[in-house]
Order: structure tokens, then sequence, then C-alpha cells
């Protein structure tokens, strides 16, 4: 870089005021430094005005360089995280050993050829060669950003810009909740703000993996952006310990995320659960366990048992969450209520007791034939005997007969079943009423159709007293005409 040194001697050289002869490094310096760039607009397009070394007015030449098909000049824009390193390189596609050199957005040259006239050592050479020009710039910040100019001094030169973007990502990723405790079904506020970023930040919610909308509001503070995303959320029981997390899609960042649990309190959940009997109906002199459980936030201080609309019976022994009865009866019939409460409120659940008859054992059917026999009449009869029905002859005993899927509700369905088996014993029982007497109809038929019955005619009165055979036949012919009318007795 001697040469840089020689053009403060160079008018001394030669004696007798004949100019004296420049070295040729020297001459090639000063012409490239004769080729001063002055820029019209900001287009690829560039005008360039070329001044002669001489500074004669008449040797000035304006050229017009267009950036075509022509251009051999090949760069790519940058984008770069704050702080990070950034890459700018000038290419040349059909290299014919020109100087190339590198200019920042004040157009202040960071690189000529290999050599850097400006001081900022944060530029560092990374590839010279005549083909490329390849130059690292470390801790990039804000002020960094704009178009970088690479030129080709050909003939004509020849420029082209590349354009560096400076991301920031956003600092200070803060969740503000309204309550730190709410209640259920309470609407509270929350608010993420992302601070400082270039460009603005977009926000999203989520509680748990549900996305949810929120409302955003950008402000800018000179080249950097604050955003402010508020959620409005109503909050149930099963929000209660669920994330709900803000999360910022941002180009200079990935997965940058905070999050809040929420914290719900509500009043207690009732559930009435049948101990004894498991299965089956609760029948009279059978006993009957029950327990109450409930569960809230803040947990419940306080669990009783009461009967709706009636007096809790004497034989019922309460103990804290458990009721007992150990021997059911009719009166026990009603409706018992299981209350629980906390600082949010009070719930309860109601379980139906319906209190069924006692088991019975109904005997088998039974067939019973006779036979008469007279003289003139056989009688065959079969009856069937069936058993009397009270009330209710068959009753559900096992699990599959009844559903207790709901405690609170079993009662309920104990009567329609009950109801059901009521509805096929009466049709039963006529089925069989309308057999027998079909039955009865045709024994009595077929009796009637062989046993006419026994009588007595009068054809020959008047031949018991005659003498002899001949005489009765004259007396009988002769008194048929005034004999009595004939008569039939049925026996």
């Amino acid at each position: 870089m001697a040469s840089r040194t020689e053009p403060s001697g160079c008018s001394g050289r030669g004696g007798g005021g004949a100019p004296g002869i420049l070295p040729l490094p020297l001459l090639l310096l000063l012409a490239a430094a004769a080729l001063v760039p002055r820029a019209y607009g900001d287009r690829r397009n560039m005008k360039f005005e070329v001044i002669s070394s001489r500074g004669s007015p008449d040797l000035t030449d304006i050229l017009m360089l267009q950036s075509g098909d022509g251009q051999n000049l090949v760069t790519e824009d940058v984008t770069v995280v704050e702080g990070e390193v950034a890459t700018i390189s000038c290419r040349v596609k059909n290299s014919d050993d020109s100087v190339i050199q590198l200019l920042n957005p004040n157009r202040q040259t960071i690189y000529f050829k290999d050599f850097r006239p400006l001081k900022d050592s944060r530029f560092q050479l990374v590839n010279f060669s005549n083909s490329e020009l390849r130059v690292s710039l470390t801790n990039v910040s804000v002020s960094d950003e704009g178009r970088y100019f690479c030129q080709l001094y050909t003939d004509p030169p020849q420029e082209i810009y590349t354009t560096m973007t400076v991301l920031v990502p956003p600092r200070n990723l803060v969740i503000d909740i309204q309550k730190d405790i709410a209640t259920e079904g309470e609407e509270i506020e929350l608010n993420c703000t992302a601070m400082a970023s270039r460009p603005a930040t977009k926000i999203r919610w989520f509680k748990g993996n549900k996305e949810l909308r929120g409302k955003s509001e950008v402000e800018q503070w000179s080249d950097m952006f604050t955003v402010t995303s508020q959620l409005l959320l109503t909050v149930g029981r099963e929000d209660d310990g669920v994330p709900v997390i803000c999360l910022v899609d941002h180009p200079a960042v990935k997965d940058l995320q905070t999050q809040r649990y929420l914290e719900v309190i509500y009043k207690p959940q009732v559930r009435v659960l049948q101990n004894y009997p498991l299965q089956g109906l609760t029948r009279e002199g059978e006993p009957l366990e029950l327990t109450c459980t409930a569960f809230g936030k803040p947990q419940p201080t306080e669990v009783k048992w009461l009967r709706v609309d009636d007096e809790m019976p004497q034989h019922v022994v309460v103990s804290g969450s458990n009721l007992l009865i150990n021997n059911l009866n009719k009166t026990d019939n009603g409706t018992y209520r299981c209350e629980a409460s906390n600082a949010v409120g009070k719930s309860s659940a109601d379980y139906m007791l319906f209190v069924y008859d006692p088991p019975t054992t109904i005997p088998p059917p039974t067939t019973t034939t006779t036979t008469t026999t007279t003289p003139t009449t056989i009688t065959d009869t079969t009856a069937t005997t069936e058993p009397a029905v009270h009330g209710f002859t068959r009753l559900p005993n096992s699990a599959e007969e009844l559903d207790y899927g709901d405690l609170s509700d079993s009662r309920a369905g104990d009567e329609g079943s009950i109801r059901a088996v009521d509805h096929a014993v009466i049709g039963g029982v006529v089925a069989v009423v309308v057999f027998a007497m079909l039955c009865l109809l045709i024994i009595l038929g077929r009796y009637f159709a062989r046993h006419k019955g026994t009588y007595f005619t009068h054809e020959a009165k008047g031949a018991d007293d005659a003498a002899d055979a001949d005489t009765a036949i004259i007396n009988a012919e002769g008194g048929q005409n005034n004999s009595e009318e004939k008569k039939e007795y049925f026996i």
C-alpha cells in the first residue's frame, strides 16, 4: 500500500518544470479515485458522472449504466437479527479482472479490493478474488440497516445494491392477569406485552391446547414497536390449574412464550352413592347405606343430611357423610338430600327412596284330572289351577333387570319396571281364564253330543192285557188312534 504515499512528491519529480512520469500502480489508483459516483434517485438504474483526473470540463462524459441483461454484478438482500453476523457478497458473473469495491449506506468505501479504508473493525474480509468480494459485519445494530453498494470498475462502470434488514426480537414478554384467584363463572382480563421489537410482533393466545382470540394494540417508538394483546376469558371449574399461554410470532425468534396458570375457586360438587344394597331393589326389612361425596375449591367445610318435606325418621343413623337405615319400612319412603357448602356457595344432591314389598315364593302351577262314569254318561273333565295373583307377582332381583347408572334417578326407573311387570301378569291371567272357558265349552259340547237321554213311548198301550198275540196286535192297532200323545222325557 506504499502507492498511497507517493502522490505527495510527484510534482517535484523530473526537475526543470517538466512533468515527471508516474509509476503504473499510482496511475491505476488515481484512475480508480477519479471515478466519483453521484447517485440520482433510489433506483437500481443509476446515473454516474465520470470526472477526468485533470479536472478539465471539456473532458467530462456522462454515462448511463443500466442494470439489465448485460449486468455482471450479482448480490442478494440480507436479513439479520440484531447482535448477530451479516455477510455481504458482491459477485461477478464474467470476470475481466476489474476492480470491485463495497460501499456502506453513506457511500463510504468499506473495502476497495482487499483493502479496508473504513476504520470500523466490525467489517472483516471473508473472501476476495477476481470474481467475488465477501465481507462480514459482526454485532449488527439497527443503525447498520440500509443499502450497501457493489461497484465494478469496467467501461462503463457497473453498480448494484443489496438491502440489509435488521430484525429486533421482542424483549420483556410479560402476562398481567386482572385477578390472581377467580371465581367460577367470572370474566377475567389478561394482557400480554411484547416490548421493543422490529418489526411489530404478532401475539397469539392459548388455553391449554386451544387457541383463543385476543385484541392487539401497537405502539411505535422511533424504529421500535411495542405490542399489547388483551384477552377476556370466562373461567369455569375445569379451568383450574390450566395454563394460559402468550406466544410470540416474530421472524427474529422461535418458540418465545410465557404462561400463567389459572386458579379458579368453585362451590362443591355433590353426589350420593348407594353402598348397600349394591344391586336390586330396596325392600322392606332390608338395610340401606348411602354415602355423600362432595368436592370443591376450597374443600367443603360442612356436609349434612336432611329429608325433603318431612322430618328425618328416628331410626335413621347419620354419621358425617354416611346415612344408614338398618330396617326399611314403608314410612321411610321419600327424598333424602345431602348438602355441602364452602366459601363460594352451597350445593346439594337428592336420593329418592321407594321401599318395595319383601320377596315372596310363588308355588308352581298344578294340574287336576277328574273322570266320572255313569251307566249312561261318561264325563272327562280337565281343569288347570293357576296361583292367585296379589299385587306384583314378580319383581326384578338382579343387576340385569335394574340399572343403577344414575343413583339420583334410580327410584323412577324401578317404578317403571314394576309397572311393566304388572301389565304382563294381568295379561297372563286373562289369557289363562279365556283358555279355561274355551276348554269347558268344548267338553260340554262333546258330552251332549254323545248322550241324548232315555225316554219311553205309548205305541203298544192296550196290548199288555191281550190273551194272545193276535189279540194284542188288534188291540194295539185299534187303540192307536185313541192313544194319548207320545211324551218324551229326557234324563
